[in-house]
């Protein structure tokens, strides 16, 4: 009996593949294999016949992602690419596609979602974790109309996600009664069909009974939106704007105030140190710092010399930040003007509340245009992946998924720089229009930035 590549599925990602109705959709635990059996049955499909799958992705990194696994399966089936290319408009410029063309002329296409690049489209389509993209809503009604057009060809469709909150188009399509062909893989069901998972150290690696109730067990708890959209990202980048400057920088006096946002991390996270500097009303990014996997005492020495140089520093005082939140209060002085402490160190908790003001205060910038960011894929993968999510009660906060690029330390530093702008000494009067914050409020001497 000849063996075929896709022997190698298990049991359930078998029966996905395999199932070959017109339309199909998927509620899967996250490390399900989703990616992998969704592009192992678009490429099945492109090698039995002359066809094209597009594939929207929630972001360039997953679309990137999705297309690395189609590659594998070319790999197992011993098939060669007759091309592989990537669209952009420069080297760091977003993803506009990544296409394979197979030898029999089938097309296979990725693309990070949004409304504008799901029009345009005759083909079989695939919605990879489709309650995660930017506006699932808008993406439906632009895509629709191309694959149920019968004029056209009777095209396939396929919907797979973990859930992502009530009330998106993703849940709708999944709770309401239709012609889809449902599948429901919960990470106990992905287990008992032959997924070599222990479930008991991944729930309490995870340590979050919610996250662990909706990416695991596929219940539809909270809903979640993308704080920083692709478009307003792009408004703020500068392809002028580095990464780093000369360590020059950091020794010699400048004009325009520069502030720090650091997102501590030791073993599993970077840290990452965002320097802005105030130019005219801008805070014009001069370095993104990340460290990775370095002893705390060495990441002291690296960022002494740019606290020193510094206005103001705002440090995740959470988790593994507290102990160096310590030790850098103990030689620069803590910020903290209720105490009656003016130093150049705040101490960030991260609280329910202090992630609400953060990350409203960085979308706001966004908004208003008041940042300058680099041009960097990175970077805006980072910023992009971070979510405002409305739980059950109402109650709102901000979460973001772990990667191999980290847990939006990028965006959690920036949002920090730019609360530290809006400390006085920081950048007080410009048009970021984050006041002082709370804690800095209340019988302040106005002058208390000249203290620092």
């Amino acid at each position: 009996m000849t063996s075929s590549p896709l022997d190698i599925l298990l049991e359930y990602q078998a029966d996905w593949v395999r199932d070959d109705a017109r339309f199909k959709i998927g509620v899967w635990a996250r490390q399900t294999g989703k990616s992998f059996s969704t592009a192992g049955e678009s490429v099945t499909d492109c090698l039995t016949r002359k066809t094209t799958w597009v594939t929207l992705s929630a972001g360039e990194r997953q679309a990137l992602e999705w297309m690395l696994k189609a590659r594998e399966w070319a790999e197992a089936y011993k098939i060669s690419l007759a091309n592989y290319e990537e669209l952009r408009d420069g080297a760091e410029a977003l993803l506009k596609s990544a296409e394979i063309t197979w030898p029999n002329g089938s097309r296979l296409i990725a693309i990070p979602a949004n409304p504008a690049t799901a029009r345009g489209y005759s083909a079989n389509l695939t919605l990879d974790e489709f309650a995660f993209h930017e506006n699932p809503d808008a993406i439906w009604r632009a895509i629709y109309p191309s694959i149920s057009n019968p004029l056209k060809g009777e095209f396939k469709l396929r919907i797979v996600s973990t859930p992502n909150g009530l009330g998106n188009k993703f849940h709708d399509l999944w709770s309401k009664p239709n012609k889809y062909s449902k599948h429901l893989i919960t990470i106990r069901d992905a287990v008992a069909k032959g997924l070599p998972l222990n479930i008991e150290d991944l729930r309490e690696g995870l340590d979050d009974p919610e996250g662990w109730a909706q990416e695991y067990e596929c219940e539809f708890l909270d809903a979640a939106s993308v704080l920083l959209p692709y478009e307003l990202i792009a408004t703020c980048e500068s392809g002028e704007i580095s990464l780093s400057v000369s360590d020059d920088y950091w020794t010699t006096s400048s004009q325009a105030p520069a502030v720090i946002g650091i997102d501590f991390g030791r073993k599993r996270d970077l840290t990452v140190a965002w320097t802005l500097e105030r130019v005219a009303n801008m805070g014009i990014t001069k370095e993104v710092l990340e460290l990775a996997k370095m002893p705390t005492p060495q990441q002291v020495d690296i960022l002494r010399p740019r606290i020193t140089k510094s206005k103001r520093v705002c440090l995740d005082y959470t988790g593994p930040g507290i102990g160096l939140g310590d030790y850098l209060v103990k030689e620069f002085g803590e910020w903290d003007p209720t105490a009656h402490k003016f130093g150049k160190i705040e101490l960030c908790t991260f609280t329910v509340g202090l992630k609400r003001e953060i990350f409203s205060k960085l979308r706001m910038a966004f908004e208003q245009g008041a940042v300058r960011i680099p041009a960097n894929r990175t970077i805006r993968e980072d910023l992009h992946s971070m979510a405002r999510v409305t739980t059950k009660n109402g109650e709102v906060t901000y979460r973001a998924p772990h990667t191999e690029d980290g847990h939006a330390d990028r965006c959690t530093a920036l949002a920090l720089a730019v609360r530290a702008i809006g400390s006085p000494g920081g950048m007080t009067g410009s048009s970021v229009s984050m006041q002082p914050h709370a804690r800095a409020t209340g019988g302040m001497p106005r002058n208390v930035g000249a203290m620092v």
